[in-house]
């Protein structure tokens, strides 16, 4: 005869203490996506109304002539298309030379290890705006990449945050899984791809939405890269709509607010796209013992 043995269930939590988590919750929550509410609401405003009843979207009130009004001005397609060509290819560039960079200076042992990471560490303290004139001579001037795309990626293409995120990600891996590896003779690169990149996941992800917002937002290289308005992402192009052209619309403050939403609007999509996937890797799982 077989003995079951349970466990004793725990204290059971009051029921005042779970109606007050769920409620301090729903606060939060509520204080969170305030402002994102109050800037989608006000963006299909016909008339600005910036009283606390403006963020009741009234039907009287709303219609979508300013997300047309900037579509006729700057060209969303074009501008969305333009910001997601200079965005993934910041992205792409990170992401290589992330985890190329990121994977030499947590597993591999040569002379000089030590310098090379506190470089990555002294670039964190240098803000980029003080690299913004030579960047620009270099870019525009020596290599003559002035109307191009590459001209703008090129001076984002490499980010010390994301060389930091994977490093400390694969200084977490365990170091028995890369010497089985190399014993059944894997080159470095074949650890890398097969081995390593699959654990960090969380990594790759981290970095992908650290870097999207960086370039996505980013106005002021861009328009010194290029002045055509064809090649100008579109935060540019909203920059230039907003200070020149918004003040001669009707609801300028719709307006402003709506080309603030198209911004957001992929940020957004993606961060709920990867949420989900925020979750630790089992670091240790293909270590027997």
């Amino acid at each position: 005869m077989t003995t079951t043995l349970s466990r004793p269930a725990g204290p059971r939590r009051p029921r005042w203490a779970t109606i007050a988590s769920y409620v301090s919750l729903s606060v939060g929550a509520l204080v969170f996506i305030f402002p994102f509410l109050y800037m989608l609401v006000a963006s299909l405003q016909e008339t600005k109304d910036a009283s606390p009843s403006g963020t009741l979207p009234w039907p009287s009130n709303m219609w979508p002539g300013n997300f047309v009004a900037i579509d006729a001005a700057i060209d969303l397609g074009r501008s969305l298309l333009n910001s997601f060509i200079f965005t993934g290819g910041v992205l792409l560039g990170t992401l290589l030379f992330g985890v190329i960079a990121g994977y030499a200076l947590a597993t591999l042992r040569y002379r000089g290890r030590g310098v090379l990471f506190a470089l990555v560490l002294l670039v964190q303290t240098v803000p980029f705006q003080l690299l913004m004139v030579p960047l620009y001579v270099m870019t525009v001037r020596t290599f003559g990449l002035a109307d191009t795309y590459l001209g703008m990626i090129l001076p984002f293409a490499i980010n010390s945050t994301a060389v930091l995120i994977f490093r400390s990600y694969f200084l977490n891996l365990p170091k028995d899984l890369f010497n089985a590896a190399r014993i059944d003779g894997a080159g470095e690169v074949r650890v890398l791809w097969s081995i390593a990149i699959p654990l960090v996941r969380p990594a790759l992800l981290t970095a992908t939405l650290l870097t999207f917002i960086g370039p996505w937002n980013e106005f002021l290289w861009p328009f010194l890269v290029t002045k055509k308005q064809s090649m100008q992402p579109l935060a540019v192009s909203l920059a230039n709509f907003t200070d020149n052209a918004a003040s001669s619309q009707a609801n300028p403050f719709g307006v402003a607010l709506a080309g603030a939403v198209v911004l957001a609007l992929p940020a957004v999509v993606l961060f709920v796209f990867f949420q989900r996937h925020f979750t630790s890797t089992d670091l240790g799982s293909g270590v027997k013992g």
